[in-house]
């Protein structure tokens, strides 16, 4: 062998993360020849077309030989998006981007409290950490007011039942949900809430109420049409998105497939958007379907 000096690949930081009960998220980063205090970096990504905003910085603390800890508190809240985990040497520094490790996120879980229930407080903030695309580290944000959390739905016939619950709101006299079609001709669909208590109710939404009149699109092959669901818990009450992010899952559109179901000549499925709000989407057959 020559007398060339051989260094080892230099890993990338890898942090390990745990959600606790009260809603904060203890993160513990793998870092070796660190002598001064590094940074972490939350930055959130920005929406297309816009400027970067600035990020979040905690600073980690040294809790053993190449281990770094920093807690990421309930206030103040993340602002909804996904933002990018770094490690930083100063807030102007390079930014090293974080590789996941071991997330513990059972407590985010329905029923992951000691006691068997998850305690959930208003204004709702959510913030799941989870593995990108890319494979780095990232925690997605929902901050809201109030939130409609949609659970089991049903699917009969032409029809789809959703049970959901109320957090921030109560249900009062005249609740509806409501169905709004995106769009170059946008429509509203209402329909009467099935209330169990003064937070959790039922609706009932039939499919053929959403197909498209004649004249207002839905061509073969042309872009589907989409319904996002909406719920009103009192006559003259602001809507509330209907959405499920009470859980471990950062991204759910592609976890959570419900069936088609024929009317007519469209095919009609309930999903979860990016946001993992929740939607129905229509699509108009081609002939021989």
């Amino acid at each position: 062998m020559s007398g060339e000096h051989v260094t080892d690949p230099v890993e990338s930081p890898r942090a390990a993360v745990t959600a606790e009960e009260d809603g904060r998220l203890l993160i513990r980063v793998r870092l070796a020849g660190q002598d001064e205090p590094p940074r972490l970096l939350l930055q959130r990504r920005p929406g297309k077309g816009k400027p970067e905003e600035p990020g979040r910085h905690l600073v980690l603390e040294r809790e053993g030989p190449e281990e770094w800890r920093a807690v990421l508190e309930t206030e103040p809240a993340l602002e909804e998006g996904r933002w990018d985990a770094y490690v930083v040497d100063a807030p102007d520094g390079e930014r090293v981007p974080l590789l996941p490790g071991l997330r513990d996120v059972r407590a985010l879980m329905p029923g992951g409290g000691a006691h068997g229930v998850r305690a959930v407080a208003t204004p709702l903030a959510v913030r799941i950490p989870y593995a990108t695309k890319d494979g780095r580290l990232a925690i997605r944000a929902w901050h809201r007011a109030t939130h409609a959390e949609a659970g089991r739905i049903t699917l009969s016939g032409d029809t789809m039942t959703v049970a959901a619950r109320l957090y921030g709101a109560r249900l009062g006299e005249g609740a509806e949900a409501s169905l709004h079609r995106r769009g170059r001709n946008p429509a509203e669909i209402r329909v009467p809430l099935r209330a169990t208590d003064d937070r959790e109710f039922t609706f009932t939404v039939d499919y053929g109420t959403l197909v498209p009149k004649p004249g207002e699109g839905g061509q073969p092959g042309d872009t589907p049409v989409v319904w996002d669901v909406y719920v009103h818990p009192a006559t003259g009450t602001p809507r509330i998105r209907a959405a499920r992010l009470l859980d471990d899952l950062a991204d759910r559109k592609q976890v959570f497939v419900y069936p088609h179901t024929r009317v007519g000549d469209w095919s009609a499925h309930p999903y979860y958007t990016l946001d993992n709000d929740l939607s129905v989407q229509l699509t108009r057959s081609r002939p021989g379907e």
